[in-house]
C-alpha cells in the first residue's frame, strides 16, 4: 500500500538563439550542447525504461522557445555539423591517447557515445525531438507540460496584464499545435509568482503549477501541511510546492549528488585543455575556444591537480546515490504519513539541464532511480500532477505570496542594479504593443505580418535569460545586444506602422532571423484577449 507520492519535474529551456546571417555562432552551441547532453540523453533513459517495462512518471516541462528551436530546419542542419564535428575529434583522440591506460578508455567511450546520439537524433527522433517527447507522452509514463512563451519573469510585467496573457496565450497555442491538446500545468519561469497571477492561469484554462517552498508556506492562511499538499488558490488552479530537501540533495554542487569526486569535472575540456593547433578545426572558426565535451577528469577535490575519470567507479556511486535519494524519499514520507496521517506528496524540480550537461551521471542517476523505486516496491509511487488530481485527494485552500525560486527567493536576480534598466524599455514596449492591437482589432496582408511580428520582438525581448546573464555577467554584452535589439526592431517596426509606411523588405528580413511562433495572432495584446484566449 502506497503511503506518498514522489512528483519528478524536469524544467527544460533555453533562450531563442538563431543566427541564420552567420555560418557560425557561438552561443547557438547552447544548444547542441544540451540536446547532445541532456534531451537525447534524457530520451534515451526513458526508452530504455519503457522497454523494460519499468513503471515510472516524469513531469517534463519544455518551453516553446526550445520547442521552436528543436523544430528549426537551420538549427537542425547545424546541428548535425556539430555532431560530426565531434565525432571526429574523438577518433582523432582515440589515436592521440593510444597506450594510455587512463584516458584511452574515455576517448572510446566518447567515441561511442557521441555515434549514439548522432544515431538516436538521426533514425530513432528523425531529427525531430519534439515528436520523439510527444511519442513518449503518449506513453502514459510522461506528463509534458509548458512554460510562458519565450520564458519571460512574470512578477516585473504585472503591471501589464495583456504582457502576460500574451505570453500565457502564445504558450498554450504552441503546445496545442506540437502535442496536439492544450496543457494541464505550466511551469511559472524562474517560479515566479505574484499575487494574482493564478486568476489568469486559470482564464488561459491551466491546472496547476509549480512554486518555491515559501511562497505557499507564507501564504494566506498558513497551510497546516506545508509543501506536502497541493494548495487550491483563489482562482481554483493548485499550486504544487517543492521540497527543499530533495531540492538540496541533488541541486547543490557542495552538499548534493553531483559534488561527488569520482564524477566528471564540466570544466576540465579537451576543448581547452589541448594545444590549439590540434583543436582549432573542431572549434569556433575564429580560434574561440569551447566546450566540445570531452572530458577526461574527475571532480578529485578543491585542487587543480585532477585526476582522470573512471566511468565505473561514477556509475557505482551514482547507484548509491539514487540508492540514498529513494530511502530518504522514504523516510520522508513515512514519517509524514505515520504522524500526520495522510499520503503526502513530495515535489522535486530541477532543470533539466542539469542531467547530463551539469551533472554527466544525472540520466543514469535518474534511470536507476525509477529502476529501484519500482523493483523494490517501495512506500512510495512517482506520479504525474494530472494523475494526482485525478485521484481527488484533500487539497489545502491558499492563498499563495509572491516568490521565486531565485537568489533570496524574490525578484532580486532579475531586478537588481545591473539589468533595472532593460525594464522601462519592456513595459514601454507593452504597452505600445497593447495600443497596436486595440488600434487595429482586424488586418491583412503587409500590415498584420508587421504586427505579428511586432509581437514576435515584444515576447523575444522578454527573455527572462537577458536579465539573468546580464546579472551573472557570463555572456552579457551578448544578452544586452540581444535585447537591444529586439527593442530597436519593435520600435522601428512600431513607428512604421503608426506611419502607414511600413518596408517590405526590411520587414522580411527580420521575419527571417526572428521566425518563431510562425501561426502568432498579435491580437493576444488586445484588450478583448480575455475573450479571446476562451474561444
Amino acid at each position: 500500500m502506497h503511503k506518498g507520492y514522489l512528483i519528478l519535474v524536469l524544467h527544460a529551456h533555453l533562450p531563442y538563439i538563431r543566427h541564420p546571417e552567420h555560418e557560425y555562432f557561438l552561443e547557438e552551441n547552447w544548444l547542441y550542447e544540451a540536446i547532445t547532453e541532456s534531451y537525447i540523453p534524457l530520451i534515451d533513459v526513458f526508452g530504455r525504461l519503457l522497454n523494460d517495462n519499468i513503471d515510472f512518471r516524469i513531469t517534463l516541462s519544455l518551453s516553446p522557445t526550445l520547442v521552436e528551436m528543436f523544430s528549426d530546419s537551420l538549427l537542425r542542419g547545424r546541428y548535425l555539423r556539430y555532431i560530426n564535428n565531434l565525432i571526429e575529434l574523438s577518433e582523432k583522440e582515440i589515436l592521440r591517447t593510444r597506450g594510455d591506460i587512463s584516458l584511452e578508455p574515455l576517448s572510446r567511450m566518447y567515441n561511442g557515445r557521441f555515434k549514439r546520439i548522432r544515431f538516436l537524433y538521426e533514425e530513432s527522433c528523425k531529427k525531430d525531438l519534439t515528436a520523439a517527447f510527444k511519442k513518449l507522452e503518449e506513453t502514459g509514463k510522461i506528463e509534458i507540460i509548458t512554460t510562458a512563451a519565450t520564458h519571460a519573469y512574470l512578477p516585473v510585467l504585472s503591471i501589464y496584464p495583456q504582457a502576460v496573457r500574451a505570453q500565457i496565450r502564445v504558450a498554450k497555442e504552441n503546445h496545442i499545435k506540437n502535442f496536439g491538446k492544450a496543457p494541464a500545468g505550466i511551469w511559472l519561469p524562474e517560479c515566479g509568482y505574484y499575487d494574482g497571477a493564478d486568476r489568469l492561469l486559470a482564464e488561459a484554462g491551466v491546472k496547476f503549477f509549480f512554486m518555491d517552498t515559501h511562497g505557499i508556506l507564507n501564504g494566506m492562511p498558513t497551510p497546516r501541511y506545508g509543501v506536502y499538499k497541493p494548495v487550491s488558490c483563489p482562482s481554483g488552479v493548485i499550486a504544487f510546492g517543492r521540497d527543499i530537501e530533495s531540492s538540496k540533495q541533488v541541486w547543490s554542487s557542495i552538499e548534493g549528488y553531483p559534488g561527488d569526486f569520482a564524477y566528471r569535472d564540466f570544466y576540465r575540456d579537451a576543448g581547452f585543455d589541448l594545444p590549439m593547433d590540434y583543436v582549432k578545426p573542431h572549434i569556433h572558426p575564429d580560434g574561440i575556444r569551447t566546450y566540445t565535451g570531452i572530458k577526461y577528469y574527475r571532480i578529485t577535490g578543491k585542487t587543480e591537480e585532477k585526476m582522470p575519470y573512471v566511468r565505473g567507479h561514477a556509475l557505482a556511486n551514482a547507484e548509491e546515490h539514487a540508492e540514498n535519494f529513494m530511502l530518504s524519499k522514504k523516510r520522508q514520507i513515512d514519517f509524514l504519513n505515520s504522524s500526520c496521517g495522510f499520503k503526502p506528496i513530495i515535489t522535486a524540480p530541477y532543470d533539466a539541464e542539469l542531467f547530463g550537461h551539469w551533472w554527466f551521471e544525472g540520466p543514469d542517476w535518474l534511470d536507476l532511480l525509477m529502476r529501484k523505486i519500482a523493483r523494490t516496491q517501495a512506500v512510495f509511487r512517482t506520479i504525474t500532477p494530472s494523475e494526482y488530481l485525478n485521484e481527488r485527494n484533500e487539497l489545502q485552500g491558499v492563498e499563495p505570496s509572491m516568490s521565486s525560486w531565485g537568489y533570496k527567493g524574490y525578484n532580486e536576480v532579475w531586478l537588481n542594479s545591473t539589468n533595472s534598466w532593460i525594464y522601462r524599455h519592456l513595459h514601454m514596449a507593452s504597452e505600445k504593443m497593447t495600443e497596436l492591437a486595440n488600434m487595429f482589432p482586424e488586418s491583412g496582408g503587409l500590415l498584420k505580418r508587421a504586427l505579428n511580428q511586432a509581437a514576435r520582438e515584444v515576447l523575444l525581448s522578454q527573455h527572462s535569460d537577458w536579465a539573468f546573464i546580464i546579472k551573472t555577467g557570463a555572456a552579457a554584452e551578448y544578452a544586452s545586444s540581444r535585447f537591444a535589439e529586439h527593442i530597436e526592431r519593435f520600435n522601428k517596426l512600431y513607428a512604421a506602422i503608426k506611419k502607414g509606411d511600413i518596408d517590405e523588405e526590411r520587414l522580411f528580413e527580420i521575419e527571417n532571423k526572428d521566425n518563431l511562433f510562425p501561426d502568432i495572432d498579435y491580437r493576444v495584446y488586445s484588450d478583448s484577449e480575455r475573450s479571446l484566449s476562451k474561444e
